[in-house]
């Protein structure tokens, strides 16, 4: 059974205030929920609003150091909410030794530093928008099959320095092997060479919830172009920052980032067929 489809929490009970709400997907550092209110209900996490939909549904997601505690809340006025803690489940992430790195990715030149910049604001602008769809609420799958070399949150040190973490999962494969969409989505940045990241693909699958897909040889699709779960996206490569050719996955609830693989299931089980 795919992760995400696992009942997370019951976290409104019915009162005058709203009905049962059900959050589906995982309350974990890494996961993303999604659920359903009356329409002008308003949800609030934490103190970010969060975005609902016409017909009430809500996507939501919790990043890598995510607080073990976290207050969910409805609103249908000012004065009329109501609030409930979700338990966040705590991980533990590994640390991982990089060297072979070229010392110039490592730690830039002054003279890349505004081509840098760049490249991260089109990044952001891509990962803000909020599109009213709601491919999110299917179940994912994986976009390429073989050796998982890096997981998300994962502390990597390159060449003995510390960098960031680790915010997706790398999947092993021969440059030029076929990357599929593991959602239906639409295109919202394609970049053939990013410093960082190289060929650099977005699928947005509405409301804040996009993959991210690096180190690419070759980009399959173009941008604004509507593409459905098991559509050939983008080539593997080795391209960036990268000491091999891999698929990095990444993905996110707007800014925050999230764990692709609590989104699908075990790679050894194949996945489900396309519908024509």
């Amino acid at each position: 059974m795919n992760n995400f489809f696992a009942l997370a929490l019951v976290v409104i009970a019915s009162t005058a205030l709203a009905e049962e709400v059900e959050l589906r997907g995982q309350l974990i550092q890494g996961g993303m929920v999604w659920g359903q209110v009356a329409p002008g209900t308003r949800v609030i996490l934490e103190d970010d609003t969060v975005q609902v939909a016409d017909n009430g549904i809500f996507a939501m997601g919790f990043d890598r150091d995510a607080p073990a505690k976290m207050t969910l809340k409805l609103c249908v006025s000012d004065d009329q909410c109501e609030a409930r803690v979700l338990d966040i489940e705590q991980r533990h992430y590994d640390i991982q030794r990089i060297e072979g790195v070229p010392q110039k990715t490592v730690t830039p030149p002054a003279s890349v530093l505004e081509r840098i910049r760049r490249e991260a604001a089109l990044v952001r602008e891509a990962r803000a928008e909020f599109l009213y769809r709601q491919d999110f609420t299917k179940a994912f799958v994986w976009p390429l099959q073989g050796p998982i070399t890096g997981v998300f949150g994962s502390q990597r040190v390159y060449n003995g320095s510390p960098g960031r973490p680790h915010y997706g999962v790398d999947v092993a494969g021969p440059v030029g092997a076929v990357v599929t969409s593991p959602a239906d989505g639409v295109v919202t940045l394609t970049h053939d060479d990013m410093f960082y990241s190289g060929g650099t693909l977005i699928i947005d699958h509405g409301q804040g919830i996009s993959s991210t897909f690096i180190h690419l040889s070759k980009i399959l699709v173009k941008d604004g172009q509507e593409i459905t779960q098991g559509q050939p996206i983008a080539e593997v490569g080795a391209t960036g920052r990268a000491t091999g050719p891999h698929l990095d996955w990444r993905m996110n609830w707007f800014g925050k980032r999230l764990d692709p693989q609590l989104l699908v299931g075990d790679m050894s089980a194949p996945n489900p067929p396309l519908q024509d």
